[in-house]
């Protein structure tokens, strides 16, 4: 019998790209700015369930490198949920963004080759109006800080009608601190030009 699962809560990305990442506006059919993507997705969960078990309060990260033109494929990735969740709560955050899980991350797995697992270390998850980090010691260091809107002050530029699957309107941001060290992905600039952008997401579905 399949299982109701419902997520929401706010989200963070950062990649290796000049700011604004090509991929985003052109549905990643137009290469990265170097020879390869980069990325750390993270998630901080704020309500929602997996069947009986909650899932408010946990955190997870998922990790990927592609080449230049990300809708090519040939992705390796991994996923870092936080330690403090349970067993039960890492085992449903796995079937809902780990490797086939049923969750809109799922967009993704058709274009990943080398899946690297999943691990379990203490993840922190910041949000201050337009500002966004998350850590990992020793795995990754992000911060962003949104785009402000000059026609309306205290709110960001975003983008719209995007084909991301965490959310289709995206905060733009750009990245103040950008380190990863997990999965075999190595990446460090802290010069402001990296591409990042942030969003509440609300997710529903079902699993098998």
């Amino acid at each position: 019998m399949a299982t109701t699962w419902s997520a929401k809560g706010e989200y963070m990305e950062t990649c290796s790209c000049d700011f604004l990442c090509p991929c985003i506006p052109k549905n990643m059919s137009t290469p990265a700015t170097h020879d390869f993507c980069k990325v750390a997705l993270a998630f901080q969960i704020t309500a929602g369930n997996f069947g009986t078990v909650p899932l408010e309060g946990v955190r997870f990260v998922m990790f990927a490198q592609s080449k230049a033109l990300m809708g090519a494929g040939d992705w390796f990735s991994g996923l870092v949920v936080d330690a403090s969740a349970s067993d039960e709560q890492s085992a449903a955050v796995e079937l809902i963004a780990g490797e086939g899980g049923a969750g809109p991350l799922a967009m993704f797995s058709p274009l990943i080759s080398d899946y690297r697992g999943v691990e379990r270390h203490p993840i922190s998850f910041e949000k201050k109006g337009n500002e966004v980090s998350v850590k990992i010691d020793g795995m990754l260091d992000h911060a962003v800080l949104g785009v402000e809107s000059m026609s309306s002050p205290g709110s960001c530029i975003a983008i719209d009608e995007t084909a991301h699957p965490v959310n289709k309107r995206l905060n733009l941001a750009s990245a103040v601190r950008n380190m990863i060290n997990a999965f075999g992905i190595q990446w460090e600039d802290h010069s402001g030009n990296n591409n990042g952008h942030f969003a509440a997401f609300d997710w529903t579905g079902e699993a098998a």
